[in-house]
């Protein structure tokens, strides 16, 4: 199953055309009982145990019981196994309520995006999967188009329409990524949240000068470094101020503001 589609119609590796169901896959591996699906689930779980970096050939084929080249016979390459591991982990979007209640694309924008920070906190470890190009699998081409529907009746057009898809998702995924790096660091130091924001505090203040630092002085004094912590503050925050510039495009565009 390595390599690309002997066909000449697509440019898909063969297993992510078996993953769309383009290809068939082999009725017999060198171990009985061996499967993409199996190879696949096997990495998730060593990601989810234990991180990205610890996912290899090698170690898959161990939590399988079988020979690392036994496995090249469904996926070609590490990177190829990302891919599918993403596919499978983050699964594919669930209906957007706001879409079927017709409250707008604003309301629809904000759930489509909650749901995929939603799935990146459940499996942190996709985040660093790098992106080698646009979505070639079923599910993520399912959440791409999603995205595109809850622009549908914006009055934007198509180009931007997919510009405002890439500028969200780029912001979901980055403050997933700051979130789950700022939890690993408190894990790693074994305090509170709240002892690890006090302890920042402190240093602030015995390392700011008032003169060079005015802005950072007049932060500290307004109490706001000490106060109690959302950890969906800077989501809602950040995505009601893309949503507005969005509204502006589309007013500047002369289509529905689209609030409900």
């Amino acid at each position: 199953m390595t390599g690309k589609s002997s066909a000449g119609d697509s440019d898909l590796p063969a297993s992510l055309e078996a993953a769309w169901g383009l290809r068939e896959r082999p009725a017999k591996g060198p171990k009985p009982g061996l499967s993409l699906e199996r190879i696949v689930s096997a990495a998730v779980d060593v990601a989810a145990a234990d991180g990205l970096a610890a996912v290899s050939m090698g170690r898959v084929a161990q939590e399988l019981g079988a020979s690392t080249m036994s496995l090249y016979r469904y996926v070609s390459a590490k990177d190829e196994l990302y891919v599918l591991m993403q596919e499978a982990a983050v699964g594919p979007p669930d209906p957007l309520a706001a879409l079927a209640a017709g409250a707008g694309w604003r309301a629809a924008l904000l759930e489509w995006a909650s749901a995929q920070r939603t799935r990146f906190h459940a499996n942190l470890w996709v985040l660093r999967i790098p992106i080698g190009g646009p979505p070639a699998t079923p599910n993520s081409l399912a959440w791409w188009e999603q995205g595109l529907q809850a622009l549908a009746d914006s009055g934007l057009s198509e180009g931007d329409k997919i510009s405002v898809i890439l500028l969200i998702s780029s912001f979901v995924r980055s403050e997933a990524l700051l979130m789950s790096d700022l939890a690993a660091a408190v894990t790693a130091r074994g305090v509170s949240p709240e002892d690890v924001v006090a302890a920042n505090e402190r240093t602030l203040r015995r390392l700011v000068d008032p003169d060079r630092h005015p802005g950072i002085a007049r932060l500290l004094e307004s109490g706001v470094m000490g106060g109690p912590d959302d950890p969906d503050h800077e989501f809602r925050f950040g995505m009601e101020r893309l949503l507005d510039g969005v509204d502006a495009l589309i007013r500047t565009a002369g289509g529905d503001a689209g609030h409900a």
